[in-house]
């Protein structure tokens, strides 16, 4: 279908009109008899026809070209009221430009974007209705950090949620420090087999020189500042390898500093469960849980 002529500002050529629904052309085809239609309209017809419906023409759908130049430019200079006038929108544009004005147009009435809110609005109120909307989501008044997506979830039990996140960060933390003891226990053991070879071949070479048939082996300069070479490796394979179990220490301690966090949370936990059964009133222990949730981002990964 095109659109309809009762949108346009002043004269419309009758060579523009559709042949089929005689609205301004949308998307035109021109057959071999000149004669225009959009192309939803002209489509559906060749399905039950196999002419022209303006001089009955022998046509199908591959004889079909698109509009002249000449025809298109003074169809996209065409002038046109908004779709959304009847809600507000004063906007007169071209043909041309008029899908990208009503995909921006504050008019345009779009759904909430909350999930099973079936509600649709003007885009120029949708942050209002969001604010309002019943199928928004928001965080427990009760600060235990919960979202609540429903009604229903209003009723939650902090303590269970809390609980259910404890374990969730206590186990994300367990994972990220073994995994980086893994990785360092790896890298160790790839450096220590490096050293053990690189200290046999040391070892082979200081032999060969020791046995050189040409002078001792102090009385050759080339030889003694090898040897240099030599000794200054060992001693950086050596420095490389305490490093790397500082670096496994360290990660040690960290971990069991996690575990004694995590302890102390779930007390807390414990703590606040015993005095909410006593005093039903609001609370907020997440001081400690979300400094918990910051500590993993400490532990650096060698």
């Amino acid at each position: 279908m095109g659109y309809d002529i009762e949108r346009f500002v002043g004269y419309v050529n009758e060579g523009l009109l559709c042949s089929i629904c005689r609205d301004v052309l949308e998307d035109p085809l021109q057959a071999p008899c000149e004669h225009a239609f959009c192309t939803a309209c002209i489509h559906g017809w060749l399905v039950h026809h196999s002419n022209c419906p303006e001089d009955r023409q022998a046509i199908d759908v591959s004889v079909l070209r698109p509009l002249y130049r000449y025809m298109k430019n003074d169809l996209n200079r065409l002038q046109l009221h908004c779709k959304n006038r009847e809600y507000g929108c004063e906007m007169v544009c071209s043909l041309e430009s008029l899908d990208r004005h009503e995909r921006e147009c504050e008019y345009s009435q779009i759904p909430c974007s909350n999930a099973g809110c079936t509600i649709q609005v003007e885009r120029r109120n949708l942050d209002v209705h969001l604010a309002v909307c019943e199928y928004r989501s928001r965080e427990c008044p009760n600060g235990c950090g919960y979202t609540i997506l429903s009604a229903e979830d209003t009723q939650h039990n902090c303590v269970a949620e809390l609980r259910t996140e404890l374990e969730l960060l206590r186990s994300e933390m367990i994972c990220r420090v073994e995994e980086a003891k893994h990785e360092m226990e790896s890298r160790l053991d790839s450096q220590r087999r490096h050293m053990v070879q690189k200290e046999s071949i040391l070892q082979n070479e200081i032999e060969e020189l020791k046995e050189n048939r040409f002078g001792t082996f102090e009385e050759r300069p080339s030889n003694k500042s090898q040897m240099s070479r030599m000794m200054s490796d060992v001693r950086s394979l050596m420095a490389a390898e305490r490093q790397h179990r500082q670096e496994l220490e360290q990660a040690e301690l960290e971990k069991r500093e996690l575990m004694e966090l995590l302890r102390g949370l779930q007390k807390d936990c414990r703590l606040s469960t015993t005095e909410g059964s006593r005093k039903p009133t609001a609370f907020r222990p997440l001081t400690r849980l979300e400094s918990a949730k910051r500590k993993p981002r400490e532990v650096t990964v060698i």
